[in-house]
């Protein structure tokens, strides 16, 4: 399988301001010498602590934002910016709420100037794969929370993106629309061999989906082991999460994840404590020791 994504000593820096004082900056690093190859047609999840720059990579990966150094390629070519061959599934919906289901998934063909009578066959052909047939005039107030994100990965599937990109999209739903979202995925990833790269914070979500699972440190997010993912979860009609071989990639995953989120947690403290410094007056600051 030949390589579809690479990321090549990426590093990504943000000058951030600090207090009201001109030119008094900080630099934060979001992401360090991150390495980190995608095949073409793979279903790559990535998973780490808050704040490691998962999304940050991913923002990069869609071309909403440059590396400071390194290089990203797709098919071996540098991203210039955002591009149609990449779609976009966010955690939040991102629906335009005065369009039915079928108008919003329309909306982006219609920016390429494809016809109406193909937008239409086309809108109603991803409403199916995603399970929602005849609910093609309803507006996004009518549907619940799971039917908003089929509908929001129609539209990125309906231009027909070589890359599906997935920032935590099932993040904000209850536990068994969440599952049975998963296996949905499952089924049109099976079906359009699309290339997926997949944020989660969840484990059992990222062993689930994935065909192997890349862990990323606490920040700067550095990646620190990629996990295959052996088994194929489409072969087998039992539950996959009862499965041992399931549980023990879990608990290797977490093994790996559990000093991270260690580290991510205690900078956060530190942050908090030296906020709180920083407001105390001299008097306090000697008080407190």
């Amino acid at each position: 399988m030949s390589v579809k994504i690479s990321f090549q000593h990426v590093n990504k820096v943000f000058n951030i301001k600090q207090g009201n004082e001109k030119n008094s900056q900080i630099q934060f690093t979001a992401l360090q010498d991150i390495n980190l190859e995608v095949k073409k047609g793979e279903f790559m999840v990535i998973v780490g602590p808050s704040g490691c720059g998962k999304s940050t990579l991913l923002d990069l990966l869609g071309g909403l934002t440059k590396p400071t150094s390194g290089k990203i390629l797709i098919d071996g070519k540098s991203i210039t910016g955002p591009n149609l061959d990449r779609g976009i599934v966010f955690q939040q919906y991102a629906l335009f709420p005065w369009k039915t289901a079928q108008a919003n998934i329309e909306f982006g063909l219609e920016a390429k100037g494809i016809s109406k009578s193909e937008r239409s066959e086309r809108a109603k052909y991803y409403l199916s794969l995603v399970g929602l047939s005849g609910f093609e005039n309803r507006y996004p107030h009518e549907l619940s929370g799971g039917m908003k994100q089929r509908i929001a990965i129609a539209r990125s599937l309906a231009y027909d993106p070589d890359i599906l990109l997935m920032d935590e999209p099932f993040a904000a739903l209850d536990a068994q629309t969440r599952e049975t979202l998963q296996s949905e995925l499952l089924s049109i990833w099976e079906k359009t061999k699309k290339t997926i790269v997949f944020i989660t914070h969840g484990i059992d979500e990222a062993v689930y989906l994935g065909q192997r699972v890349a862990v990323m440190t606490s920040r700067p997010g550095q990646i620190k082991q990629v996990i295959d993912v052996p088994f194929d979860s489409r072969a087998s009609e039992e539950d996959l999460r009862s499965n041992q071989e399931f549980s023990e990639i879990r608990h290797r995953i977490w093994a790996l994840l559990r000093e991270e989120v260690l580290k991510a947690q205690e900078l956060e403290r530190n942050k908090h404590l030296s906020t709180s410094y920083k407001n105390l007056s001299k008097k306090e600051v000697i008080a407190r020791g």
